[in-house]
């Protein structure tokens, strides 16, 4: 009765997060017939200073961090990243009556992490005495740009094939270079390498990281409103949506748990920083994936990635599986 009603608040909880409040606030404000229009420059503009905050931050914790010790681990988020992308694209991407790009962005976004998720399972770790190493928060770029790039490529092929043909020759590379020149991806990979090879530190405490949430509440507004135009397309296949966005962050937290715990007898990585690998598979992008792929694959629906995500994605990550995780890994650790 007790992990029901946790999981039941933790639930409501994330309702009343400031992200999702804002995406609901705006497809509230859609569906009562409101003429409310934000324009596109302002949303340009957000979504370059988000990604510009996430890569900056991301290139600083990398930057001081140990490489030796990070080099496994961050090849194991990579590949966990890809690896989910590549599960969507041969499951939910292919079930009847689900379009294949909204699909494919879905499974990008459940490849992607979210921070939000990543902070509560370390409040939890912190709170517990499970230590990590300082540098685990930093795998954060290593699963997320992989995963929304392969979903942005793979997305592309498909589409460019679909006009060209099934017969048709498709270039790879041209795709990739495409995808990785786009204006979202080459705000975080900018923002990656500054943090990274440069000092930006006064910059980033001062302009990027206070403007950070604000910019983020006008984001989630305007993919709300526009979610709520496009709800129709996503009823038909309601239900293929739930029941990924159910199972998908505890099958892919599984298999990150697992991948750290090789690395963990390769390396000596931490019990803790096991833990938050596996946290970090098992999130949904709430920040960096939306607008990464509201720009990288256009034509896939927002409200079939945001509301497999937000809705059912994060609260399965968040209630049950930080708790789930943890307690795996004081019985496989014994701590």
């Amino acid at each position: 009765m007790d992990l029901l009603l946790d999981f039941l608040t933790r639930f409501v909880t994330q309702f009343q997060s400031p992200s999702l409040a804002f995406l609901i606030g705006g497809m509230v404000i859609a569906a009562l017939g409101s003429k409310l229009e934000i324009p596109d420059a302002i949303y340009k503009f957000a979504v370059f200073m988000l990604l510009m905050r996430i890569g900056i931050d991301g290139g600083m914790a990398i930057r001081e961090a140990d490489l030796g010790d990070m080099l496994l681990p961050a090849a194991f988020a990579a590949l966990v990243g890809c690896l989910i992308v590549l599960v969507g694209r041969v499951t939910l991407a292919m079930l009847p009556g689900v379009k294949t790009e909204d699909g494919i962005a879905t499974a990008g976004l459940f490849g992607a992490v979210s921070a939000s998720t990543l902070a509560a399972a370390m409040v939890m770790l912190e709170a517990d005495g499970i230590a990590y190493e300082a540098w685990v928060p930093a795998l954060y770029p290593f699963m997320d740009i992989p995963a929304l790039v392969l979903a942005i490529v793979l997305a592309d092929l498909y589409l460019k094939k679909r006009k060209a043909g099934a017969d048709a020759k498709v270039r790879i590379w041209p795709i990739v270079k495409e995808s990785l020149q786009g204006s979202a991806l080459s705000a975080l990979l900018l923002g990656l390498a500054l943090g990274l090879l440069t000092r930006p530190d006064q910059v980033f405490e001062g302009f990027y990281d206070p403007l950070f949430r604000g910019l983020l509440s006008i984001l989630m507004l305007i993919m709300g409103m526009e979610a709520y135009t496009r709800l129709n397309e996503l009823r038909r296949v309601a239900h293929w949506y739930g029941v990924y966005a159910a199972v998908a962050p505890l099958a892919h937290g599984l298999i990150a748990f697992g991948l750290g715990y090789l690395a963990h007898l390769a390396t000596g990585f931490s019990p803790g920083g096991v833990i938050l690998l596996a946290v970090l598979a098992g999130s949904s992008s709430d920040i960096s994936g939306p607008p990464t792929l509201r720009a990288g694959i256009p034509t896939a629906n927002p409200s079939s990635y945001i509301g497999a995500s937000t809705s059912i994605g994060t609260p399965v990550a968040i209630a049950i599986g930080i708790p789930l995780f943890i307690a795996l890994g004081q019985i496989v650790f014994d701590i």
